[in-house]
């Protein structure tokens, strides 16, 4: 009897230990394979991007639906060549874009985002896609003829950009009165449009577009004007998220020689001085 006892007891210890290795390994690679977000991409045929909806670099086109723009029409490119079918955007305000990567709300960032060290300091950025700048918008019947105007005029900018911390850096240097924040594009052109600030700094690319694309504008572009915040632009993965990085670049690349960022910069009205070539 105690050895049958004995035999019962060596039996449950030794199902428990299977048992606990079993949990162990299946935990280790569910949180293996949970990190790898390229495998997990390909497996649900979805890669999902994060963006603040601003057109010409990734938004939702209102009468199609469908997810257009130049960083748009690049990644679903890059995607597509990776063997995912699918590129999802899930519209998140600009500012908290890193954020939800990070959260693993999304899988990448693709919105026009400049690569600078403080954003490289919480995220894995690509390999350079495109460079371009800002530019100042201001109502077509402006008194503002030059950067010299702005010393006494509010200006407004969009919070979480490159371009806000430029507004803040020209208030600092007195060149200009009050720095006004907008939570998106289209609040801040209707900001200027509507006359509650002055003007506004904001990406040169987004503001040639809106000019063209929306007539109810009454507004133009600042010239001459030569950009401070020139930047390059690629999209942001998590920091551990090397082999979709690398994935990405080795197709960038490939896009870049064959011809294909050149005629998407064209196609959205972008000039040929934003193109980069592959860095050898």
């Amino acid at each position: 009897m105690k050895r049958l006892f004995c035999l019962f007891i060596a039996v449950v210890l030794l199902v428990g230990v299977l048992s606990g290795c079993g949990s162990q390994a299946s935990s280790s690679s569910s949180k293996s394979s949970s990190t790898d977000t390229l495998a997990a991409a390909k497996k649900k045929g979805v890669l999902v991007v994060g963006s603040s909806n601003d057109a010409p670099f990734a938004y939702i086109d209102q009468k199609t639906h469908k997810f257009s723009g130049i960083d748009a029409d690049i990644i679903k490119e890059v995607a597509k060549r990776l063997g995912i079918p699918k590129v999802e955007m899930k519209q998140t305000k600009f500012e908290n874009l890193l954020l939800e990567l990070n959260n693993k709300n999304i899988d990448l960032v693709t919105d026009g985002m400049y690569i600078n060290p403080q954003r490289q300091k919480i995220a894995k950025f690509t390999t350079i896609w495109y460079t371009e700048g800002e530019a100042i918008l201001i109502p077509k019947n402006s008194s503002i003829k030059s950067v010299a105007d702005l010393k006494d005029k509010t200006i407004g900018a969009q919070k979480g950009t490159a371009f806000y911390d430029l507004a803040v850096k020209m208030q600092k240097e007195g060149k200009i009165k009050q720095v006004d924040t907008f939570g998106s594009q289209s609040d801040l052109e209707l900001a200027v449009n509507t006359g509650k600030v002055d003007g506004c700094i904001t990406d040169g690319a987004v503001a040639a577009y809106s000019l063209k694309t929306d007539p109810t504008l009454n507004l133009k572009i600042l010239s001459p004007y030569k950009p401070e915040a020139s930047g390059m632009i690629g999209a942001a993965a998590r920091k551990s998220d090397t082999k979709l990085v690398t994935a990405i670049n080795k197709q960038i690349n490939i896009l870049k020689e064959n011809g294909f960022i050149k005629k998407e910069l064209k196609k959205w009205g972008m000039p040929d001085n934003y193109y980069v070539p592959v860095v050898k």
